[in-house]
């Protein structure tokens, strides 16, 4: 039981202050059983207030500490130093939330927020009268790391930890590497094309030896926790030998009787069944799902092999690091015209056919090309679909494309249909590039799209413009532009292996998007680029690297302390129904026998302490560290005297 106990009240510059009577907190609870000194303090986690405390803790030879002030997400880990810098155990800390708990909710009713206050700060005194000394437990951590996904923010990440000297591996489910960067030509700002960029990534990855690179794989499963993870990948068969022959492998491509659309270019072209990825490692692979089994490429091509098997690879590593990118929103059938009308087409294929044209003219299904309309907010910011948020690199993408096609072919006209646009930060100077070029730009209300119906094989787009008093504008265009938005990847067995939390948007969900921007609930586990939310290729890039440092945080060291804020049980009271097996989130519980008796054991490196199996104990034989039923009694008897 705690005799010494510090207490520190934190005005926060005002924000707790001018709405809780920081002063009469402190003189309720400098009483109380256990206090031996208690404080206010204009910013508690400041150097000053940080330095008082660690001289008050060794000249007073405090046992416990408790500090009112802002969400422990804030500073629990500083206040946590602040014992440790002074000599005393870090468990011996407890926080009071009295900002988000109190002051932000209650700015209204001082003399409530002020009452509220005491009873927290009394709980949080009672439970650190109880505080036990506690130590983490230290394990060794693999020196690897497994990075999901080989676009440009997977490739970035694997580049940096490489040259940190951790053992990488690459794990790509394409055939290829670089993600969607590689369909691209050239991009904003520096006008490079996607394929150098890819390509000089490539360069480093092929000789650095840290990183190995694993394409046509996926994740099945993984075991373990932080430091210590077991990844199981399955690796898909090319079906064509690594010896073959280059002529024959040409005559193979060109009697295969399939041909699809490609998805490199968005659908805009075609290749066959077996093909040659033109991204790193240009090596031939047979598209299975579209193979038919004829047999007419094993005719002319010794390389062909259909007896390959899949092969599965399990790996150590400390930590993942996941980066999968994102899909292209697909346009509803009849959304705007798509699939209804030939000459309706989504911005990457629209890209697509800027990059790949050449000559004086823009050409699109043997028509010359002269009118183009954009129409702005396909899949994104949907009034009654289910995207409801800002893919962000669309508008920018989009005025980046018509400048580059008025470039090649002066003889177009670029209409721009939004609902406003959002070229933010130093990308406002392509909206004013395209302005002064000439392209007309026509905003819509949210609830009033454009219409599109055909009319002389053209496409006339009728639309409600509020910048020019609403008028009702008609457009005759010889192409229509969707400029679509990002939407999370297709990719259910991964999501189903990771258990990752995902946002509204459904895309990867960070713990904090300020505090810990890459990191996820299951520690250990970091997200990148745009897995976890649209982002163009810079902020992409700056999240990889972000995620693989901290990756490489969790590693570095070769040991990792574990907190010991676990479960524990007791053996002789538990009679294993199997209840907290089924209710624990973590897969962190396990049934032992001894003799005649079954029984539960905790897997402590799993374990995340979130008390989700303590309830659901019929014989209460579950306790949780730091949270026992005597501390959170303690805690309610205190909350309780107070009203």
């Amino acid at each position: 039981m705690k005799t010494k106990i510090g207490v520190y009240i934190c005005h926060c510059g005002g924000n707790i202050s001018d709405y809780v009577d920081v002063q009469k907190v402190r003189e309720a609870v400098e009483k109380e059983g256990g206090v031996f000194l208690a404080k206010t303090t204009l910013f508690a986690c400041s150097d000053a207030g940080q330095k008082e405390m660690v001289e008050d803790i060794k000249a007073q030879g405090l046992d416990g500490l408790v500090v009112a002030s802002c969400s422990p997400k804030l500073h629990q880990i500083t206040f946590q130093k602040v014992a440790e810098r002074a000599g005393l155990n870090k468990y011996n800390y407890v926080h009071a939330n009295i900002r988000e708990q109190i002051s932000c909710p209650h700015s209204d009713d001082k003399k409530g927020a002020t009452e509220k206050a005491i009873a927290i700060v009394k709980a949080a005194i009672a439970k650190a009268r109880l505080a036990q000394s506690l130590q983490g437990k230290k394990i060794k951590t693999e020196q690897s790391i497994a990075i999901i996904g080989a676009g440009i923010a997977g490739l970035k990440a694997a580049i940096t930890l490489a040259k940190s000297g951790i053992q990488t591996y690459l794990i790509e489910r394409e055939h290829f590497i670089g993600g969607r960067v590689a369909q691209w030509g050239t991009l904003f700002p520096t006008n490079e094309s996607g394929k150098d960029i890819i390509s000089k990534l490539q360069e480093e990855i092929v000789k650095n030896e840290k990183i190995t690179l694993f394409t046509g794989a996926e994740l099945v499963s993984y075991s373990g926790s932080i430091g210590n993870f077991t990844v199981n990948i399955k690796i898909k068969p090319r079906y064509v030998k690594d010896n073959y022959d280059t002529q024959q492998l040409q005559k193979a491509i060109e009697v295969c009787p399939v041909s699809i659309p490609d998805p490199f270019t968005f659908g805009l072209t075609s290749r066959k069944a077996i093909y040659v990825p033109s991204q790193y490692p240009n090596r031939p692979v047979i598209d299975m799902n579209a193979c038919t089994r004829c047999g007419a490429c094993e005719k002319v091509c010794n390389a062909i092999d259909f007896s390959q098997q899949e092969t599965s690879i399990e790996l150590k590593v400390g930590s993942m690091l996941i980066a999968t990118g994102f899909d292209p929103y697909q346009p509803q059938e009849g959304e705007f015209g798509y699939h209804q009308f030939p000459n309706v087409i989504t911005l990457p294929q629209f890209k697509q056919l800027v990059d790949s044209s050449k000559g004086g003219k823009l050409i699109y299904q043997n028509k010359v090309i002269q009118n183009i309309a954009y129409i702005y907010c396909v899949g994104s910011r949907q009034v009654d679909g289910p995207n409801k948020y800002c893919s962000r690199y669309c508008c920018t993408s989009t005025i980046h494309t018509a400048l580059e096609a008025k470039k090649k072919f002066p003889d177009i006209y670029n209409f721009h249909l939004h609902r406003g646009i959002r070229t933010y930060g130093k990308h406002e100077v392509f909206y004013t590039d395209s302005l002064l070029k000439g392209d007309i730009y026509f905003q819509f209300d949210d609830y009033n799209p454009p219409t599109l119906e055909e009319h002389k094989g053209k496409i006339l787009i009728k639309v409600n413009d509020i910048l020019t008093k609403q008028e009702n504008i008609e457009i005759e265009a010889d192409l229509v532009v969707l400029v679509t938005g990002m939407v999370p990847r297709e990719n259910t067995s991964l999501k189903n292996t990771l258990k990752l939390p995902k946002g509204r948007d459904n895309f990867f969900s960070e713990i904090h998007m300020k505090l810990r921007p890459v990191e996820t609930a299951i520690d250990g586990i970091t997200i990148a680029g745009a897995s976890q939310g649209p982002k163009n290729i810079t902020e992409s890039v700056n999240s990889a690297l972000s995620a693989a440092i901290k990756s490489y945080s969790y590693i570095s060291r070769g040991e990792l302390e574990l907190q010991p804020t676990v479960a524990v049980v007791n053996k002789d009271a538990c009679t294993w129904c199997g209840l907290c097996q089924e209710a624990c989130p973590f897969d962190a519980i396990r049934k032992e026998e001894d003799g005649e008796k079954a029984y539960a054991v905790i897997l402590n490196s799993v374990c995340k302490g979130c008390g989700m199996c303590t309830p659901v104990c019929p014989t209460d034989a579950i306790d949780l560290i730091t949270y026992s039923n005597q501390e959170i009694e303690s805690m309610i008897d205190a909350i309780a005297t107070n009203f």
